[in-house]
């Protein structure tokens, strides 16, 4: 199990070559009748891993799914993805865990829609003791108290930092005073919040921020959002979006009022099609948090419990400003991270 080049893979996140990704699926069993933790050719343990993560409408997400079944592969570990049908599947993501709870996997990784749509789902995972990684949207800490839930290890971007990198971006972008809008996710979730905080706290009283709307993460809605916010203030300056779907959907509404070059767009997720985006000039940038990153880790942690050692409560995954002037870097590593991260799950594995 621990080669050489698995040691390589492991501390650079580099797991599985992106052509392969699409053949990934086909490897993981989701009725396996195996027992919930195998041994490896060394003796070491194998966990059994079921993950339940957020809507593959989004390109985050698919890219998380690929740094699970990338990262399993590589290790031989068993691992099965479930998906929520979009990023509003809250009761759908919920069924699909109640079923994999029914069956013997020994580790949970869980990506919930909201702080709490996934706890009552989890409470027989956790009353049979089976471990539990919540990977990028965190479990509301007094919703899994109330449900005696143990959560092994939170892992994901810190949030707030994010934001910090965008208001930063901001501040230099645009004339000290200039009026900018910050369009958010679904109103009250916690993801959101913590990323307009940290925009709130970077760009302090540099500019003056006329206007906050919440769009759902959804790209057309933000396009509607962004059009009435310049209606109602042209002199707008820039905006920050707490995703790059909802990026993507400002730009166009800048786009359709001509204002495209005169108007500082910059979300957060460093998906693809907004790192190509950023290189052709729609967004001015955006803060990449490399979900296959994020799913790498979780498949990991698991690992790590499975060989008996304990995990860190928390752990931060990259992130990284991406700007026209590294766009093309960041894509051509895509969906790794551009610059260099030290795995810090690696002393826990043996290397």
């Amino acid at each position: 199990m621990h080669s050489n080049v698995a040691s390589r893979r492991r501390a650079a996140l580099l797991i599985a070559p992106v052509a392969t990704l699409g053949l990934l699926l086909a490897g993981c069993s989701g009725n396996s009748t195996a027992p919930s933790a195998a041994a490896g050719a060394d003796g070491s343990a194998k966990p059994k891993v079921a993950a339940v993560i957020k809507g593959l409408d989004n390109p985050f997400f698919q890219a998380m799914q690929n740094g699970i079944e990338g990262t399993a592969k590589a290790d031989g570990v068993s691992a099965t993805v479930q998906a929520a049908a979009d990023i509003g599947d809250t009761t759908g993501q919920a069924d699909k865990l109640t079923t994999l709870a029914g069956q013997d996997f020994s580790c949970f990784v869980v990506n919930p829609i909201s702080g709490t749509n996934l706890v009552q789902a989890l409470a027989p995972v956790g009353a049979a003791g089976k471990t539990i990684v919540n990977i990028d949207q965190p479990i509301d800490a007094t919703a899994a108290k109330a449900a005696n839930l143990k959560v092994a290890t939170y892992i994901g971007t810190d949030n707030k930092k994010a934001g910090g990198k965008a208001g930063d971006f901001v501040t230099k972008a645009v004339p000290a005073g200039s009026e900018v809008a910050i369009i958010g996710g679904i109103a009250g979730d916690v993801t959101s919040a913590a990323r307009i905080d940290g925009f709130k706290a970077a760009v302090g009283s540099k500019v003056k921020v006329v206007q906050e709307a919440a769009a759902d993460w959804k790209r057309e809605l933000a396009l509607t959002r962004a059009t009435d916010i310049m209606e109602a203030h042209p002199d707008v300056k820039a905006f920050f979006a707490a995703n790059d779907d909802m990026g993507l959907g400002i730009v166009k509404a800048v786009q359709n009022a001509g204002k495209t070059g005169d108007i500082t767009v910059v979300s957060v997720d460093g998906n693809k099609d907004a790192l190509q985006s950023v290189k052709d000039g729609g967004l001015s940038a955006t803060v990449a948090q490399y979900p296959y990153a994020v799913g790498s880790l979780g498949v990991q942690a698991c690992e790590v419990v499975a060989d008996g050692k304990t995990l860190p409560s928390n752990i931060e995954s990259p992130t990284a400003l991406v700007t026209k002037d590294d766009a093309d870097t960041a894509i051509s590593k895509f969906p790794q991270p551009f610059e260099e991260f030290d795995n810090p799950l690696t002393s826990l594995l043996g290397k």
